[in-house]
């Protein structure tokens, strides 16, 4: 059994015949929280969509708990990888509880099943709990967010792909996201890809840190190898 939940080994990938991965190798470890630093456009974002299978890659391999697969959406979902993409991703015009609803049907969760789920996730983010009748139209960014989150936790995936979901949110309020975020990664032993410029926040609930720039790696380590700002700011 391999100790990575998610590999690149060798990966190419680009846009347009431009290629912003080349050559690249990565490695989320089995149960702990990586956080994927990096100045806008280093590839953080391409790299997450190429794991997920929202783009393909030119070249390489992606491995799956050591097992080597061709990434799409659906196959990698019924794997327990989850993605959550940056920004809103909710519908508008549904409320949250229809939006939880509809992502506990896809998986034919039963109502007991489909309760217990709900309890779990309203548990872990309370806040949703005072907007459960409203629709997503009219919350603001973060509780878009939020429910954007909670919709994932529903699915209780072992794998989750994050990118910026600080995106909307104040700082106060991305600090109440990522504890229970981190509990309950603990709890299920789930391996957590967090693609963040809130670094700082960032660090504080995570295993690892990953530093990109311009498609490559930089920097590979632990936060307290950078709570020193002034090596911070080199890398960046």
């Amino acid at each position: 059994m391999s100790d990575a939940a998610l590999e690149a080994v060798k990966v190419f990938a680009g846009y347009g015949g431009r290629e912003v991965l080349t050559d690249f190798d990565f490695t989320l470890p089995a149960g702990e929280v990586l956080c994927l630093a990096g100045h806008n456009g280093a590839g953080k974002s391409t790299l997450l969509k190429v794991l997920f299978g929202l783009m393909p890659a030119s070249g390489g391999t992606v491995r799956l708990r050591g097992q080597t697969v061709t990434p799409r959406p659906a196959s990698m979902a019924a794997a327990g990888v989850a993605y959550v993409p940056e920004g809103k991703g909710v519908f508008p015009g549904l409320k949250v509880h229809e939006i939880f609803t509809l992502a506990l049907s896809a998986i034919k969760a039963g109502k007991e099943e489909g309760a217990a789920r709900t309890e779990e996730v309203v548990a872990a983010l309370p806040a949703i709990g005072t907007f459960w009748k409203r629709r997503a139209g009219t919350l603001s960014g973060g509780q878009q967010q939020m429910v954007s989150l909670g919709r994932t936790l529903l699915l209780r995936p072992s794998i989750m792909l994050m990118d910026e979901p600080s995106i909307g949110l104040a700082p106060k309020l991305f600090q109440d996201l990522l504890q229970p975020i981190r509990r309950l990664q603990k709890e299920r032993k789930m391996s957590i890809l967090l693609v963040e410029q809130n670094v700082r926040d960032a660090f504080a609930i995570s295993d690892r840190v990953v530093v990109m720039k311009s498609g490559r790696i930089i920097f590979r380590g632990v936060p307290g190898e950078l709570s020193d700002n002034t090596k911070l700011l080199e890398l960046f």
